[in-house]
C-alpha cells in the first residue's frame, strides 16, 4: 500500500510539477490511519529522493543555477529542523488545519502559475542573495513544517522577484530542498514522527511514479490538468478545515 501511496503521490506530482507530499499525507492519513504527524515526517523521507533524482534530472539538461541553489539550501537547513520541531508541538488538530490552509494556497499558485513572468523585480546581485536567503528560510520552515517540497514558494519567488526562468526555477528550488529535506526528515525521524516501515515502499513508488507523471503530461492538456489538480487539492483542503463534526 505504500509502493502504491508513493506512486500516486509522484503521478500526480509529476502531472503537474508539485512534490508528492500533497498527495501523500492524505492518503497516508485517510489509508493508512497514519497521525498527521507521522505522516508529515514519512512524507519529507520520500521527498528527499524525489529531491535528488529531480535536481538530476534538470541539471543533466542545464536547467541548474548552482549559486542560487547555495543560498537558498543555506537557510533552508537552517529553519527545516526548527519547522519540524514546531509541527511536532502542535496539537493534531491544529496542524490538521495548518496542512488545510497549506494545501488551499497550492492551489491558488497552481491556478496562477501560467500568468507567472520573469519580471525580476530585485536588482543588484547583493539584493538578489538576501532574497534568496529570505525565501530559502521560509521555504526550509514550511518544508519541514509541512513535510512537502518547496517548490511552491520558491519556484514563484525566483520567478518574479529574481526574474529566473521558470524550468531553471523547478530545478534550482529541487536542488536547494535536498538538504533541507534531509535535516527535515531527520528532526522528523528522532522526534518519532516517522514510519519506518513505509518508507521503504514509498521512496520507489515516488521516483517512479514521478517519472511516469512527467512523461505522460508531455501529452495531456497542461491548463485541464492544473485546474483538476487544483480542484482535487482545494476539496482536501476544505476536508482538512471544516468542523471535526461536519461530514
Amino acid at each position: 500500500m505504500s509502493l502504491l501511496i508513493g506512486f500516486l503521490g509522484g503521478a500526480f506530482g509529476g502531472l503537474v510539477g508539485l512534490g508528492g507530499g500533497t498527495v501523500m499525507i492524505p492518503l497516508m492519513v485517510g489509508v493508512l490511519r497514519l497521525s498527521q504527524h507521522k505522516a508529515h515526517g514519512t512524507s519529507l523521507v520520500a521527498v528527499f529522493f524525489t529531491g535528488l533524482v529531480g535536481a538530476l534530472t534538470y541539471g543533466l539538461q542545464g536547467s541548474l543555477d548552482a549559486k542560487a541553489a547555495f543560498f537558498l539550501a543555506l537557510t533552508a537547513v537552517l529553519t527545516a529542523r526548527l519547522g519540524a520541531r514546531y509541527a511536532h508541538s502542535l496539537p493534531e488538530r491544529s496542524l490538521k488545519r495548518a496542512f488545510g490552509w497549506f494545501l488551499v494556497g497550492v492551489s491558488l499558485l497552481l491556478l496562477l502559475r501560467p500568468y507567472l513572468a520573469p519580471l525580476g523585480l530585485v536588482r543588484g546581485e547583493v539584493l538578489k542573495d538576501l532574497t534568496l536567503l529570505l525565501a530559502g528560510g521560509f521555504t526550509g520552515f514550511l518544508s519541514g513544517m509541512m513535510g512537502v517540497g518547496g517548490g511552491t514558494v520558491m519556484v514563484p519567488a525566483m520567478v518574479l522577484l529574481l526574474g529566473i526562468p521558470q524550468h531553471t526555477a523547478q530545478g534550482t528550488s529541487l536542488l536547494a530542498m535536498v538538504p533541507a529535506s534531509l535535516m527535515g526528515a531527520y528532526t522528523h525521524l528522532r522526534l518519532g514522527n516517522v514510519d519506518t516501515a513505509l518508507a521503504p515502499g514509498l521512496v520507489p513508488g515516488v521516483l517512479v511514479g514521478t517519472f511516469l507523471g512527467g512523461e505522460v503530461a508531455h501529452f495531456l492538456p497542461e491548463g485541464a490538468l492544473r485546474v483538476v489538480f487544483a480542484a482535487v487539492l482545494l476539496w482536501t483542503g476544505w476536508r482538512y478545515l471544516r468542523p471535526a463534526g461536519q461530514k
